[in-house]
């Protein structure tokens, strides 16, 4: 990120989102075919939360590309199974229904590439149903494959940077599946941005803008399975779903990447047999839509449990507990997750300052020190602003803090000492 980008993206952090009505009747997206610069990309779609598509010539060096694709542009059975034959895989049913998503188990992969084969032969039909193999973690089963490279764009992703440093879990996805297999309505985890890249095959996206899924609430509240079905349409069930705006629909092809922003509802298939790349990410660009999120998840949490809010010892932290078991983080967390990326920017900007950068991650060092000075500044400042809402947070307050290494209140102490003293040096703030 340069400077003039960082002082425009100071100011306009600070605005609220721009609405978005060009999304309601245009079903026209960005499609970048040539280099864009990055601080483009982040004042253009970042920012405003908007999606695009990249064409495939940023998937063109990819090995999987290469390695796991045949002549004809088909999945290469064989490779893929001399890599990965033994390896246990997690895989849907899409004819299952289990609450709101496809209910999965765990097989070996050559026998997951067993079935994708006969399936094929039988005309893209089984009487084991359409599998779909999803959320497979094979970038962190396999580290030395390295066989593709997170594009620049995507880089500032705070959510496995996070996992990574705890070592605990991670959002990086290989999704494989027959024609005809899907991902039921839904919008990513902790409502990241997500990009998704094909390897081989096509796959069409609806998505709905943030807020037009209210529209498409059943009477009790409920967001559709499948958002394409005929009782969406019903009135009787779904009673303000001619309501929302017609579905922005994307046909991706082979080696092309679409940008998922955050909050927008989705539903995608399959249109033949496919193999991507997903990876689920945030920074500092909607880490504000992260905590707008886990307070509506609490929020929901209480409304459930309200009854033994005066009979209940310990309620509030009870709901935390509730809460990090249905949405896989509390406000806890949240507070560490914030350290964690504040910290790994404190001690770039303070490595850059002094000389030293042995205290950094590799890995980390080098993907900051590509993004800039300038990003780590941002991102520090983004950071300090959601701590202090965190610190304004009633809910929050009434915490125990002894659990937490740190206190907010500190962390925001050094973010804004690291930002003064660097301020001189890197120029970071704006004039």
């Amino acid at each position: 990120m340069d400077r003039e980008a960082y002082r425009t993206c100071c100011s306009l952090v600070k605005m609220p989102r721009q609405p978005y009505e060009q999304f309601w009747s245009s079903h026209v997206v960005d499609y970048i075919d040539k280099e864009l610069s990055y601080s483009r990309f982040f004042e253009k779609y970042l920012l405003p939360n908007h999606p695009c598509v990249f064409s495939r010539r940023f998937t063109e060096d990819w090995k999987c590309r290469k390695q796991w694709v045949s002549e004809e542009g088909k999945p290469d059975f064989q490779k893929l199974l001399q890599e990965f034959e033994e390896t246990p895989v997690p895989v849907a049913n899409c004819n299952s229904k289990e609450y709101n998503a496809n209910p999965k188990q765990v097989m070996p992969f050559k026998e997951f590439i067993h079935y994708w084969k006969e399936y094929i032969q039988n005309g893209h039909s089984s009487p084991k149903g359409c599998l779909y193999l999803k959320d497979w973690h094979m970038a962190r089963d396999f580290p030395e494959h390295n066989v593709y490279t997170t594009p620049v764009y995507f880089s500032s992703d705070w959510l496995n940077e996070y996992w990574d440093t705890i070592e605990v879990d991670d959002y990086r996805f290989v999704y494989m599946g027959p024609k005809g297999s899907w991902t039921p309505f839904h919008a990513d985890v902790f409502r990241s941005y997500s990009w998704s890249a094909n390897i081989c095959g096509r796959k069409k996206w609806l998505l709905y803008p943030p807020g037009q899924e209210e529209f498409l609430r059943d009477t009790h509240g409920n967001l559709p399975y499948d958002v394409t079905s005929a009782e969406v349409r019903d009135g009787s069930l779904f009673p303000h779903s001619e309501e929302a705006c017609q579905p922005l629909e994307i046909i991706q092809e082979a080696g092309e990447i679409i940008f998922v922003p955050s909050g927008w509802h989705h539903q995608v298939y399959n249109l033949e047999d496919t193999i991507s790349i997903n990876h689920n990410w945030l920074n500092g660009c909607n880490v504000d839509i992260m905590w707008q999120f886990l307070q509506n998840e609490l929020s929901s949490v209480q409304k459930e449990i309200e009854e033994w809010r005066n009979t209940m010892e310990s309620w509030h932290q009870h709901c935390q507990v509730i809460m990090k078991a249905c949405s896989g983080i509390n406000y806890s967390e949240f507070a560490s997750f914030l350290k964690i990326i504040a910290d790994n920017r404190t001690a770039v900007l303070n490595a850059r300052s002094s000389g030293d950068s042995s205290d950094s991650p590799r890995h980390l060092s080098e993907t900051l020190a590509t993004l800039g000075p300038h990003h780590a500044a941002f991102d520090l400042q983004r950071v300090a602003h959601v701590i202090e809402c965190l610190l304004c947070n009633e809910d929050f307050k009434r915490l125990d803090h002894s659990t937490l290494t740190l206190q907010p209140e500190t962390t925001l102490q050094q973010i804004r000492g690291t930002l003064q003293s660097t301020r001189g040096q890197h120029l970071l703030y704006q004039e």
